[in-house]
């Protein structure tokens, strides 16, 4: 007797978990698809915020009274359905794009597993994203933070000090902000200038760092640090006040604070650093598969995308400086 698509849901769940190392922001995200398009099929739609889905949504916990359709039953045409609903309600290309993913990520480990047998969504295309230029801040304004971050950090309050730090490091690094809160002290190699790095998928690689980075880890760990250290604040790298390994959130809020002293540089977060710091090293006529390694990209198609913000950036400056432009 096939599993129930309660069962089988739980075990989809606990695949994108265990074998597939995903971020439980990344499975929620596949669950709410998931549960938004098993309503469509079974003729009762749910509405709310998809972020906010748990497994017991999906799983048929919820209040819903219609009859749940056999995933058996399923055809391309009920994807490409839903996929049509969505985008005649507004939803962006983006948005349909990634639940397309979603539902082929789904089905297709479905299939493998026997709960199906053909699986309907080998056919599915997506509409193509729109390849948006990300926001970078000028060079000069990104030296303008760091200098703002170290007149600050000169009075030796242990955030202050914290917080040049973090700053120094994004844009020494390029590296993801959930990646820089998961650094641990032993993470950083003073000898090698260099910090390891766990990645997506549980991908390890290790990334250089230069001297003002340098520096202010330095004084942070020696003059900060031990000042907010409370029990159980573990190995991690950066806490925040009270003691505790710092959180996203809290990067977040520091930069978004921390541009505002910088004038006429654009509101980013930490992303926007990542972006920031790609997009200077291809200036300076860093290797494009160089990048991609710091980074940590899996496909050098993603990294390509700060090669055409270095183009429009040159090409802004050609039509205001060139006399024939």
């Amino acid at each position: 007797m096939s599993a129930s698509r309660p069962a089988v849901i739980d075990a989809f769940e606990r695949h994108l978990r265990l074998e597939r190392s995903r971020s439980p922001h990344t499975i929620r995200a596949y669950l709410a698809d998931l549960r938004d398009f098993l309503a469509h099929v079974d003729g009762d739609p749910i509405s709310g915020d998809p972020g906010s889905a748990s497994v017991a949504d999906v799983s048929g916990g919820g209040a819903s009274s219609a009859p749940q359709t056999p995933l058996q039953d399923i055809r391309l045409a009920d994807l490409r359905a839903w996929l049509g609903v969505l985008a005649a309600s507004g939803a962006a290309r983006s948005s349909v794009a990634r639940r397309s993913a979603s539902l082929r990520t789904f089905f297709g480990w479905a299939t493998r597993q026997g709960h199906v047998t053909v699986d309907p969504s080998l056919r599915l295309v997506a509409p193509k994203r729109h390849r948006t230029l990300p926001p970078v801040l000028a060079k000069d304004d990104a030296a303008g933070l760091l200098d703002v971050a170290a007149v600050a950090a000169d009075d030796d309050d242990p955030v202050h000090l914290r917080n040049r730090a973090v700053l120094e490091l994004l844009y020494a690094t390029g590296v993801r902000v959930g990646e820089l809160t998961g650094l641990d002290i032993d993470d950083v190699d003073f000898h090698s200038n260099v910090v390891r790095v766990i990645g997506k998928g549980d991908k390890e690689r290790r990334v250089p760092f230069g001297g003002p980075a340098r520096t202010a880890l330095g004084e942070w760990l020696e003059r900060g640090r031990p000042r907010l250290v409370v029990e159980g604040s573990g190995a991690g790298l950066f806490l925040g006040q009270r003691g505790r390994r710092i959180d996203p959130r809290q990067v977040r809020t520091l930069v978004h604070d921390m541009l505002t002293h910088v004038p006429d540089a654009p509101d980013l977060g930490p992303h926007g650093l990542r972006h920031s710091a790609a997009t200077h090293l291809l200036e300076g006529g860093a290797d494009l598969r160089m990048v991609q390694e710091l980074l940590g990209h899996a496909s050098l198609a993603t990294t390509q995308i700060y090669t055409h913000v270095s183009i429009e950036r040159l090409a802004a400056s050609y039509a205001q400086a060139h006399p024939r432009a």
